[in-house]
């Protein structure tokens, strides 16, 4: 059963999320709802022209920052210093670069006018956070996402230099680690961050870790 919601910010039981992970249809995405929705282990994905859909799948892939891979390939482009990593100094740069990325199968972007303003809300409140790989100072990879507590929520990801996004991924898990950050959520599974480490665990232990580890 899909739910529907009202102007009330509230979700939900995610053990009512659909055989996909869907959850709810409608609602805003004014920080108090967003906060809420993560902090429930639920994430926004819509298009451009769609209301606001909200998800939970079961099972949830994720990354332990412990566990992150890193390639003997990468180990030479990072050894190299191909990029610089910048952390948080290009937010609305990242977020606009991720909407414009070309993906594979797909025609269009998930991240609308409406999701760069409400991220950028969130990370003028200091809750969005963007990870970026420049070279030459120039902007050529990275990623944004969540932090809260002991959790990081990533959110999307870009590349326009091979490597580059994987590089700013390393380097946010690395500084993730010292601040002894639990777990990254990468929500959905993607081959690419399968070989960094990424696997699925059930909603259940998800929501588990959320509790103790989201203040």
């Amino acid at each position: 059963m899909i739910h529907f919601l009202s102007d009330e910010i509230s979700f939900p039981p995610v053990t009512e999320a659909n055989h996909d992970g869907l959850l709810a249809i409608g609602g805003d995405l004014q920080q108090e709802r967003l906060l809420l929705a993560y902090k429930q282990g639920i994430f926004p994905w819509f298009n451009e022209d769609e209301l606001p859909m909200w998800w939970c799948p079961d099972p949830r892939f994720v990354l332990f920052p412990q566990e992150l891979r890193v390639s003997k390939s990468m180990k030479q482009v990072l050894k190299k210093e191909l990029f610089q990593f910048r952390f948080n100094t290009s937010f609305r740069a990242v977020i606009t670069a991720c909407q414009q990325q070309k993906r594979l199968g797909q025609d269009g972007t998930w991240i609308s006018d409406a999701i760069i303003e409400a991220y950028e809300k969130l990370y003028m409140a200091g809750i969005a956070v963007s990870a970026e790989a420049w070279q030459e100072n120039k902007l050529v990879g990275g990623l944004y996402g969540i932090r809260l507590g002991k959790v990081f929520f990533g959110e999307s990801m870009f590349s326009q230099v091979a490597n580059a996004s994987k590089f700013a991924f390393i380097q946010l898990v690395e500084r993730l680690k010292v601040e002894e950050v639990q777990l990254i959520d990468c929500q959905v599974y993607t081959e690419h961050l399968q070989s960094l480490g990424a696997k699925f665990i059930t909603r259940e232990q998800f929501l588990k870790i959320l509790e103790r580890t989201i203040s």
